[in-house]
């Protein structure tokens, strides 16, 4: 459906099937991102981010990290308890498919949302602002790239390393959490995040139908 040269290389939307069974895909320098088929993992993001916090706490904010297909932002638009949406992605190409093409068929109402705004940049040097722009955040939902693990893109992996998660870290209120999907389960991050200094480390999973099963990595910031 489209093809363009970004930032970062090249971005495809593709669109398998027509009518109601159409699905889309985003392809990033060839490889495999996402697509609209499921979205099971992508929403339990941002449920496990919310339940994880005291429930107590009004009007938390929420930063993700990735806009992607925009389940994750759709999820958190739903949700009446979020008081700030901040989106934050990279690909203006990924942006223009939400905000005037096919993709906005999941996330018009939730762009619509007077508590959601996109911020194109990259997530590692919006992180890294803190002490020029101390705004901090309740929950960090991060999608980027197909999690710790295995990135597509090289300058990702510096997210998951110990200077990105200290980042994340001070980008949390006290009590704050941490969610980072991921493509497949890692001891090796939960590890990483402990020895970040994340407490309640715990991993959520969602079975799929063949191999191994999405995962959503959870760890909090000392209240």
């Amino acid at each position: 459906m489209d093809r363009r040269d970004g930032p970062y290389g090249e971005v495809v939307l593709r669109r398998r099937g027509t009518g109601d069974d159409a699905v889309h895909e985003i392809i990033a320098n060839g490889c495999f991102l996402m697509d609209t088929s499921d979205g099971r993992s992508e929403r339990l993001l941002v449920d496990a981010a919310l339940a994880a916090l005291p429930a107590d706490r009004a009007e938390p904010a929420v930063l993700i990290g990735g806009l992607g297909v925009g389940f994750s932002l759709a999820r958190a638009a739903e949700e009446p308890r979020w008081g700030r949406i901040t989106v934050v992605e990279r690909e203006p190409a990924v942006i223009g498919w939400h905000r005037a093409g096919p993709l906005g068929a999941i996330s018009a109402r939730a762009l619509a949302d007077p508590r959601a705004e996109i911020v194109e940049g990259d997530l590692l040097s919006v992180l890294g602002h803190v002490r020029t722009a101390p705004v901090r955040y309740d929950a960090l939902c991060l999608d980027i790239d197909n999690g710790p693990d295995w990135t597509v893109t090289e300058s990702n992996d510096s997210l998951y390393s110990p200077p990105g998660l200290a980042a994340c870290r001070e980008r949390l209120t006290p009590g704050g959490v941490l969610a980072v999907w991921s493509a497949r389960p890692s001891a090796r991050f939960e590890q990483a995040l402990r020895n970040a200094g994340f407490e309640g480390v715990r991993t959520e999973e969602i079975a799929v139908a063949r191999g191994v099963p999405d995962v959503v990595h959870l760890g909090q910031r000392a209240a």
